[in-house]
């Protein structure tokens, strides 16, 4: 529901200022308004003289840390914060939350949650696992998530979270997510990056045209048409432009992974995060002749040829992916008991040698199996590597 913004900052300033705050960050900026400082995070802190109020902001690269006495002081510098033009405040209390993000009118739109939350221990280390975004964030009242989905949202976002520098590039940063489906991991990436200070602008495709209405439709009614936009397309073939600086691929089935790790590449993209899924392609492949010596038993089971598909194409992937300039984790990234398509390639491009070796053990996995992934036939030729003879 739209708020006036001078009524939802005096409801911010209280809370900030009063004495149930546990946590708050203002982040990302308004339409054509960048603030000062890309980032702030306030909290009380217990010290010698007393409990402070904590301020630490960023500049896009290194933190400034300051511990404010209450009273004056640390009224005079939360005014000055809400005087910036932040596009977005998240506040945590002892008794809920409070989310603001001002809309490209300027005016505001405001979440509470009433979920009770700890109190803080300001002198002390020990606390309770933070979620990256708040489970009271609009987005997953709108999704209807459930406290498996939140998991899963938590898993993805600190797989993201360890895959970008710190801190974020200052500028827009260009987030395209291949085959986005109903998007609600497209939603989250934008919400954490733009609570980390960026100006992500980010763009979901997905094939079928419904979904880039009702995705579009959700945009609007989280108060982000403006940086989140959705196009109807395939993978391959879906206009993005300007090219992006991060592509998200999160199940995309069978080759549609491979198409997303082809565009990745072709675009140069710095960041990819690509969770594959269903892998028919190198499977069939299998099917169709015999394994090489002494490796029959490893294929002769039907389950076992499946599994052992997907182990096989997705260390093709990351193996070509290393041979194009990108360093390459494989990595778990949530727990098998929430889908069993858990693995996940993290890839940043730049800073890897052309080793001769990446290319001399993708030519001979090829080789000695047989088969032709579909990565490789989506990516230029003349940048292939030569099969060992």
């Amino acid at each position: 529901m739209p708020h006036t913004l001078v009524d939802a900052l005096a409801d911010v300033r209280a809370l900030l200022l009063g004495p149930h705050l546990t946590r708050a960050v203002a982040a990302g900026r308004r339409r054509g308004t960048p603030p000062s400082v890309t980032r702030a995070e306030l909290r009380p802190v217990a010290l010698r003289a007393g409990t402070h109020l904590q301020i630490v902001t960023s500049d896009g690269t290194r933190p400034t840390t300051r511990n404010l006495p209450l009273g004056a002081p640390a009224e005079a510098a939360v005014d000055e914060l809400l005087a910036e033009p932040f596009g977005n405040w998240h506040v945590e209390t002892t008794t809920g939350t409070m989310q603001l993000r001002v809309t490209k009118k300027g005016a505001a739109q405001v979440h509470r949650g009433t979920e009770q939350r700890a109190v803080a221990e300001p002198a002390g280390h020990d606390r309770a696992k933070q979620y990256l975004l708040d489970p009271d964030d609009p987005l997953f009242a709108a999704i209807g998530a459930n406290a498996a989905k939140r998991r899963q949202v938590d898993a993805f976002l600190r797989a993201l979270a360890a895959t970008l520098p710190d801190p974020l590039p200052t500028g827009p940063l260009r987030v395209v997510d291949l085959g986005c489906g109903n998007a609600y991991l497209t939603f989250a990436a934008y919400r954490y990056l733009a609570d980390r200070g960026a100006d992500p602008l980010v763009t979901g495709v997905d094939v079928r045209d419904d979904q880039r209405r009702r995705n579009t439709a959700l945009a609007a009614e989280l108060g982000c048409a403006d940086q989140v936009t959705f196009v109807a397309g395939t993978i391959a073939q879906a206009t993005v432009d300007p090219a992006p600086d991060l592509v998200l691929a999160l199940h995309a089935c069978d080759t549609a992974t491979d198409e997303a790790l082809a565009r990745a590449v072709s675009w140069q993209a710095r960041w990819v995060l690509a969770a594959p899924c269903c892998h028919h392609d190198i499977a069939a492949q299998l099917r169709q002749r015999p394994a090489p010596a002494p490796y029959g038993p490893l294929v002769a089971s039907g389950i076992l040829r499946e599994r052992f598909a997907d182990v096989l194409t997705d260390t093709l992937r990351a193996t070509l992916l290393r041979a194009h300039d990108y360093r390459v984790d494989v990595v778990e990234f949530i727990d098998s008991q929430h889908t069993p398509r858990n693995l996940l390639l993290r890839a940043r491009r730049g800073g890897v040698p052309d080793r001769p070796e990446h290319r001399q053990a993708y030519a001979e996995l090829v080789d000695q199996w047989a088969v032709t992934p579909r990565l490789q036939t989506l990516l230029a030729t003349d940048d292939q590597p030569t099969p060992v003879s």
